[in-house]
């Protein structure tokens, strides 16, 4: 029935463990039949606005280094941020989302969504520490600063450039048909972000904070771990789901946005006193 409008439904994954019969409801969706599997029939709109909420609630912790660094910012408060971003979304992703998901009356998986955010966020995290202490132990900081963290710098860019390549050949079908959709999808996603760092770049203003501590702190709210927001979107209504499309809009327009703000931080850096200098 299409991708826009009232009478446009999406068919997303039946919630772990769930046995309804065919025909029974479930929040804003019904169960049916699909080649002998059974999935919830929900509005599209719920699901992108599932996929808008998961990419929303997604502080980012990986790619804000990079725009900290192009907009100039302080790499050590840059770091602190994504420290704080890491443990918050161990903790809140969760209750957020299935929160958030609620009162859209989608099915909320606790099971997958848990799962998603120990594979996706603790997983990660705790690999990260541990790799670091070894390497530290085993080689001294100074090697793991002026060595392993020079190799391991291209490889960021190239995760992400893979992420997306690999992203845009499931979806790429879907985005070229249906520009519309990809615009309406895009259009709130938008707003939000700009909204966002206006407030963040206006607070930092208003309290006085230096360029460098000013630029990474409005860029890092505007921005969003879509890796996380993607994977958990899939893994809770399916690859082929409206909330999966959303993500993955969210990532479309993400990259040229950022961009243009670290472009607006750098032309108003004159705004803000410069660092002090220790």
């Amino acid at each position: 029935k299409g991708f826009i409008g009232p009478d446009a439904v999406d068919l997303v994954k039946m919630p772990f463990g769930l046995n309804l019969p065919v025909g029974a409801t479930h929040g804003a969706g019904v169960v049916v039949l699909e080649n002998g599997i059974k999935m919830l029939q929900v509005p599209l709109w719920r699901s992108y606005l599932a996929g808008a909420i998961l990419l929303g609630i997604a502080p980012c912790t990986a790619m804000v280094l990079v725009w900290s660094y192009l907009s100039r910012g302080n790499d050590g408060l840059t770091l602190v941020m994504v420290a704080i971003n890491s443990l918050t979304m161990l903790v809140l992703y969760g209750v957020l989302g299935g929160f958030l998901l609620g009162v859209g009356r989608l099915p909320v998986p606790w099971q997958a969504l848990l799962l998603s955010i120990g594979v996706y966020v603790a997983l990660p995290l705790a690999a990260g520490y541990y790799s670091r202490k070894w390497i530290i132990a085993a080689r001294g900081i100074q090697w793991f600063r002026e060595q392993f963290l020079h190799y391991l710098t291209p490889v960021t860019i190239l995760a992400l450039l893979t992420t997306l390549v690999l992203l845009f050949s499931f979806k790429g079908e879907v985005i070229v048909a249906n520009p519309l959709t990809i615009l309406w999808i895009a259009v709130p996603l938008f707003i939000q972000t700009i909204l966002i760092f206006a407030l963040g770049y206006a607070l930092a203003k208003k309290l006085g904070l230096s360029y460098d501590m000013a630029a990474p702190a409005a860029i890092i709210g505007a921005s969003n771990h879509f890796e996380v927001a993607i994977a958990t979107a899939t893994m809770l209504f399916g690859l082929s789901s409206g909330a999966a499309l959303a993500t993955v809009v969210g990532v479309l327009i993400e990259v040229p946005v950022m961009l243009m703000l670290v472009r607006f931080c750098l032309r108003t850096r004159h705004w803000f006193p410069a660092p002090e200098i220790k």
